[in-house]
């Protein structure tokens, strides 16, 4: 069995808990706590000398960096496709998939948003204007190029690895007060995303580590 090490509120652990149970495998989740530093740890670095989560331990080889993780999964393992075979399709689904992993995970991960409090001294209210500033950025002509493409419930005809990528965003941007009103295209994915069961699972509220799996007594 595979075992996952991640965070449950990490976005990118999120989105490879989707890309897994969208390939139906099975794996062993093990919690990393980002807020106590357990990824900094020697024990942890040795898996990922980059520090960050999500890792996943797969035929006794231990994989970080999420999006190379996914493509991985889908080349690696049969199932539901999470890239389509089509060569042009492929490239659409990279193009506004790495739109969100490129342009908006560097500037919003978490240790960029604790550099920007301490040392950098800026208040949580400009920590949260810069996440808004940065979300809106990528997120308006992400919008715009779905409306171009005239999508449905899906980018294509069932989720893929945009649809997990997506989604996480959206849950961090709901977290920072980000006005999702003027992207109905990305909220109609999402409502159909949420209501299936991978992505259920898969929801951070839904993980062994967050205090409201605890305090349902699951």
């Amino acid at each position: 069995m595979m075992r996952l090490f991640g965070y449950f509120r990490s976005s990118t652990s999120y989105r490879l808990r989707i890309a897994l149970n969208l390939k139906r495998l099975t794996y062993e989740n093990i919690p990393v706590s980002l807020l106590k530093s357990e990824q900094q740890s020697d024990e942890f670095r040795a898996r990922n000398p980059f520090a960050g989560v999500p890792v996943l331990e797969a035929n006794g080889v231990d994989r970080s960096q999420s999006m190379a993780i996914i493509e991985w999964l889908d080349e690696a393992h049969d199932g539901e496709r999470l890239l389509p075979t089509d060569l042009e399709r492929r490239f659409l689904a990279r193009e506004l998939t790495y739109a969100i992993a490129t342009e908006l995970h560097a500037p919003l991960n978490l240790r960029v948003l604790k550099y920007l409090k301490e040392p950098l001294g800026h208040s949580q209210d400009e920590v949260d204007k810069w996440y808004r500033h940065w979300l809106g950025k990528t997120l308006a002509p992400l919008e715009q190029r779905l409306e171009q493409l005239d999508t449905q419930d899906f980018l294509f005809d069932a989720p893929s690895m945009f649809e997990a990528i997506l989604v996480p965003q959206l849950y961090n941007a709901r977290k920072f007060n980000f006005d999702l009103g003027n992207c109905p295209r990305m909220t109609r994915i999402e409502a159909a995303c949420l209501a299936l069961e991978p992505f259920i699972a898969a929801h951070p509220d839904n993980q062994i580590d967050s205090p409201e799996y605890k305090s349902a007594g699951a």
